[in-house]
């Protein structure tokens, strides 16, 4: 079957808001502060970054965390390759991508890195020699049972669970324990109770921890 690339309408400018889920991409605060908080400061990162440090995601979206990730591993001055991995059901365009990354101006980050070989179909994509992304296509309830990788963190990256239940599911959050082993990480921005508790079943000890901007919590632990 083919892909689905995902559909847009657009908020302050160039937030991209999907009209699936009807949900923002990111915070319309601010979402490279959000992406920091939540998911590098969730996973303890760039601190426990080490050479083959495997990150894996849920839901690719705009691509923000990966460059955030990126940004923050090449100015720890980590030596090696950063791998990332995102499961993604419908990929923005091009033309919607570099739309939503155009509001992120820090010059830093490796955007044009990333939007010089972003292909929705998904992939692996080098982004330079110190990294490599792999987005893989498809319901990620098929797609991270059969996947062959272990991560080091997880960012659990989905719509809002109350509209994307989908990637919330007690099966699924069971298959991304299943490739954790014990110290591996997660950080997400939810802190619905349905979302911890299959975290728990997992493997996982759960903490709800301050969240970022109007968000009261967050959620973040680590495999036992």
């Amino acid at each position: 079957m083919q892909n689905q690339t995902a559909d847009v309408i657009w908020r302050k400018g160039d937030v991209p808001v999907s009209t699936r889920f009807d949900d923002p991409y990111y915070s319309l605060e601010n979402g490279l502060a959000e992406t920091r908080y939540v998911f590098l400061q969730g996973n303890g990162l760039p601190d426990r970054f080490s050479d083959g440090f495997h990150i894996a995601e849920l839901g690719f979206g705009t691509g923000l965390n990966v460059l955030a990730s990126l940004a923050a591993w090449r100015a720890t001055g980590c030596s090696g390759c950063l791998r990332f991995t995102s499961f993604e059901a419908f990929p923005l365009s091009h033309q919607d991508m570099t739309r939503a990354l155009s509001g992120v101006s820090e010059l830093y980050l490796p955007t044009e890195q990333l939007l010089a070989v972003w292909d929705p179909a998904g992939g692996i994509f080098p982004l330079g020699e110190d990294a490599t992304l792999e987005v893989i296509v498809g319901d990620a309830r098929t797609c991270v049972p059969g996947w062959s990788g272990r991560a080091d963190a997880w960012f659990l990256d989905g719509f809002s669970p109350a509209k994307n239940p989908e990637l919330w599911e007690p099966d699924l959050m069971q298959a991304v324990g299943a490739h954790s082993p014990a110290g591996t990480t997660f950080a997400t921005y939810t802190a619905a109770g349905h979302v911890r508790r299959g975290l728990m079943q997992a493997g996982f000890e759960v903490n709800r921890v301050p969240g970022y901007g109007r968000k009261r919590h967050m959620t973040c632990g680590v495999k036992r």
